[in-house]
This record gives C-alpha cells, structure tokens and sequence, in this order.
C-alpha cells in the first residue's frame, strides 16, 4: 500500500514535521565553513531538532536492513564522492571547494518530514558547480510531473532527461519512498524510466523526490560501515531532496524553503492552508 493521507490531521502532521525538517537546514547553513568537522555538524543539528523544535531524529538508530547496523548518528552528510547515507565523523573535516549534502529526516506527533540540501564550501570546480546546480533543476522537474493520474514513471523520465542532457548519470539503486507514520514506505519513486509507466499517482500520496545524480558513471558501491554509498570511479555526486503531498492539480512541497519559493512552479509550492 503506498503511503497517503486519510484525513485532514494526518495532512496537517506532515505539513508540521515537513516545514521543521526545512528548518534544521535552514538553521545549520551558517555552520557549514571550512574547517568544520561532519560530527560537529551532526551535533548541532541534533540538539536543534531535540531540543528547540521538539522533534526526534528519525535516522538515530535506524536499520535499513538484518545485515546493517543501527545508524549511529542524526543526520547523513555526503561530501564530494559520497552518494548517500554518509556517516558524520570527527575525522571527517570539511574543505574548501568541496560538495556536501545534508540530509535531516525528523518526526513529529509520529510524522516523518525529510529533506536534503546540497552546500558548497567556498569554491569548488565549475563541474561541481554545475553537477549541484543540475540536480536541483531535476528536483524541481521531478516534482513538476506530478499530478493525479500521472505516473512514477513521469517523474523519472523528466529527472533522467535533464540529467543526460547535461552529460551527468542518475544512480539507480536508490530513489524516493513514500513516506507518512512510517519512514520509507511504498511507493518506491524511481529517478529514471519512461513515461507513463509504474503506479499511478493519486491525490494524497505523501513521497520524496530525491535524485542523485553522478559526474561519472551512475555506478556506486556500499562501504564496509553497510550505510556509505560512493561512485565505484570516485566522480562528484549531488542530491537534493523534498517531501512532497499530491493535491488535485499537482504537489504541494512540504519541505519547501522560502529561498526557493521563486524556484518552483507555483502550482508545486503550496500555501500550507
């Protein structure tokens, strides 16, 4: 069963946890320099999200899997190579011209709100600048092709064209996910395919949209932690992320900041009411 609102509470709870998702990266922005360390970054961001906006950190402690362990901290921040689910560390300091993604997923009253934004760290190449720049736009065309009776498919398709338009890969072995009461639920939201294949797409789904594209081949592997995913050649990766809510013409985006309210078509930006 995909993952979908059943009431007005349950649209107003993720609305909540969405809008208070967005605001950990709008909070940790200005900590993200030169010379901080990854963990630094997950400590703030998790006494922000316990304490100041009441939230539990939903990756603490999670399994995706028997074979993985617990998630051992409360946000994932991927640097440069790192594709996803990169784990912060001391040892991880943060350099000039490098790419980092954090993704922060909290809940809220039992609602899962989860978002990603990718920072630039003084000045990194202009093909890393323009790998970052690109995702987003996939992003937003991504989350542009949804509307009832549209398709998964749809949205792939319009994610995968841009991104091979502009010489980049889209990684297959991850996407998006329903997402409500439960943290990765069905459907499963592909970043490539064809237009109108996979599930139909009803108003009151709840899902992420969340591509990942590569510099180099879309190919990636797991490291030995079983969470850090990298590219096999060692290229850039970047991804962007939003909770999303179907409506009756198209998607409200739950997760949306007000730096991108001009970036998106009006009828993706919803009003919250």
């Amino acid at each position: 069963m995909s993952a979908k609102v059943a009431s007005q509470t349950d649209i107003d709870g993720m609305r909540q946890a969405g809008r208070l998702a967005a605001n950990v990266l709008d909070m940790i922005g200005q900590y993200v320099k030169p010379g901080v360390t990854t963990e630094q970054l997950d400590r703030i961001c998790h006494r922000y999200i316990v304490n100041e906006i009441d939230c539990i950190p939903a990756p603490l402690n999670y399994r995706n899997s028997p074979e993985a362990p617990p998630f051992p901290r409360s946000i994932c921040t991927s640097v440069n190579q790192v594709v996803c689910h990169g784990i912060p560390s001391p040892k991880k300091t943060l350099k000039n011209g490098d790419i980092l993604n954090i993704d922060v997923t909290v809940i809220k009253e039992g609602y899962h709100g989860d978002t990603s934004k990718m920072f630039l760290l003084g000045k990194p190449s202009v093909l890393a600048e323009r790998l970052v720049r690109v995702t987003q736009e996939c992003l937003y065309l991504g989350i542009a092709a949804v509307r009832p009776d549209a398709t998964l498919g749809d949205i792939g398709h319009a994610i995968e064209t841009h991104a091979r338009a502009n010489r980049f890969s889209v990684v297959h072995e991850f996407g998006g996910h329903g997402i409500g009461k439960i943290f990765h639920d069905e459907p499963q939201v592909l970043h490539f395919g064809r237009p109108g294949t996979g599930t139909k797409i009803e108003q009151g789904m709840t899902f992420t949209v969340e591509p990942m594209l590569n510099a180099g081949r879309r190919h990636v592997r797991i490291l030995p932690d079983k969470w850090t995913v990298v590219t096999k050649d060692h290229k850039l990766s970047a991804q962007w992320e939003h909770t999303i809510l179907v409506t009756e013409t198209g998607a409200e985006v739950l997760t949306l900041r007000a730096e991108e309210a001009l970036a998106l078509p009006q009828r993706a930006v919803g009003t919250g009411s």
